[in-house]
């Protein structure tokens, strides 16, 4: 482990004060057990800050920046030696097998989905033997017998051509994306789309009746439905419709703390009934109290022992970001903008209030974690998975129980919906 790893470790330790024989048992548990991340990402890489500042000076627009950045935080691992280093050193931290990971933007055009669809195909191709594409159930179970790690994609939107001709023209790219390896998507995230409300919206109406034809769709084709970031009555209906096992892939309980990705006991008690989970997320300001690894533990507390066992999992919704990333950080033009016909002059950059973009939807104070300290924040480090093991052998739970919540009731809904679909049932 690196220095922030080692860090982050500490402070983890320091907040559970577990026994011995409880952190012997739990680290050997974890190192045993497949540990799938019911939503999150792999480890980030530091961008390279010369080349950033090289593409501002030759007129590089915002949107170009922004896509160059993202790049590299995700796919520099391949060809930088010392990011490669940083992100085996931060798999290997974690002990986790796979990671749902997010791999499409919170959109429903295509143009955009596939970008991030095409970075992670291409770090999956580019690193395999060490980081593999699974697009089948057994396929992570092979990683865990080859102490590999692995890739099950979804994507934050439905992919939707949006000429509206008709409902099945609509439909036709969840097929598509399916064949290219998505596994789950978010119906809705954050604002009203055609599909459904998101949680940010005010008014909680719920899901359209072309939501409804979405949901039988994704259950047809064999892909995961994801209220995560759908409103409550959004996600209460497509839980209804659905015939084939639902997630909130991230979450939180609005019963132990109060917000709006949080899922009412209503909601967590309908997508149970269809044999999904609840995927509790690692964000201090969505767990709420002392917004740290306690309070993680806490709301798998909740929907374990009022739900069950076989209805929560661990979703962090976080990554591990390079060490190497600050110093990097620190090469680059800190405001992108363009006084002079599109030359950019570097000291003459003024900051420039830019509105927020239309994903971003969140309601005052959500996204706050002024009020969580370094402490908590540093205890949810997605390095510290291996923790969030040893907490649940301080709490009590069965080892069978135990890999359930960590990876084994991802691994079963997976197998369920895919086994339901046109593509298994041959």
């Amino acid at each position: 482990m690196n220095n922030k790893t080692k860090k982050a470790r500490q402070i983890g330790l320091s907040i559970l004060k577990p026994s011995k024989k409880d952190l012997e048992h739990g680290l050997e548990l974890h190192k045993d057990s497949i540990v799938w991340d019911s939503y999150g990402f792999v480890p980030n890489s530091a961008v390279d800050g010369d080349a950033i500042r090289k593409a501002a000076e030759e007129g590089a627009s915002d949107i170009e920046l922004i896509e160059l950045t993202e790049e590299m935080r995700m796919m520099r691992h391949v060809i930088d030696k010392a990011e490669r280093q940083e992100f085996k050193d931060a798999w290997e931290a974690s002990g986790v097998t796979c990671v749902f990971q997010n791999a499409g933007t919170s959109s429903n055009a295509i143009s955009q989905l596939i970008k991030r669809f095409a970075h992670f195909t291409y770090v999956s191709d580019m690193m395999r033997g060490y980081l593999n594409r699974s697009v089948i159930p057994v396929d992570i179970e092979n990683t865990k017998k080859q102490k590999r790690h692995c890739l099950y994609l979804c994507t934050n939107g439905v992919p939707l051509s949006q000429q509206w001709n008709s409902v099945e023209e609509e439909l036709s790219y969840i097929r598509i994306f399916f064949q290219l390896g998505c596994r789950m998507m978010h119906l809705t995230y954050n604002r009203r789309n055609q599909i459904g409300d998101g949680c940010g919206e005010s008014a909680n109406a719920g899901l359209s009746d072309f939501g409804r034809a979405v949901v039988r769709e994704m259950n047809k084709v064999g892909v995961i439905v994801d209220v995560a970031h759908s409103g409550l009555q959004t996600s209460l209906e497509a839980a209804k419709v659905s015939e084939q096992p639902i997630v909130a892939s991230h979450t939180t309980c609005l019963a132990v703390n109060e917000h709006c990705r949080a899922k009412s006991d209503k909601v967590i008690k309908e997508i149970a009934n269809k044999n999904g989970y609840i995927g509790i997320c690692c964000i201090p300001g969505f767990l709420g109290k002392s917004g740290d690894i306690t309070a993680l533990l806490d709301h798998i507390d909740y929907v374990a022992k009022k739900f069950g066992v076989d209805h929560v999992a661990i979703g962090t919704d976080a990554a591990y970001m390079s060490q190497n990333n600050e110093g990097e950080h620190f090469k680059t033009p800190k405001f992108y903008m363009s006084q002079d016909h599109g030359k950019v002059s570097l000291k003459n950059l003024k900051r420039r209030i830019t509105r927020n973009p239309w994903w971003s939807f969140w309601p005052p104070g959500s996204l706050s974690s002024h009020a969580f300290s370094e402490k908590a924040r540093l205890s949810l480090s997605w390095t510290n998975w291996p923790l969030f093991t040893v907490g649940l052998v301080q709490r009590g739970y069965s080892d069978n129980d135990i890999q359930k919540i960590i990876g084994g009731n991802v691994l079963r809904v997976s197998r369920a919906v895919l086994r339901g679909s046109l593509y298994e049932k041959k």
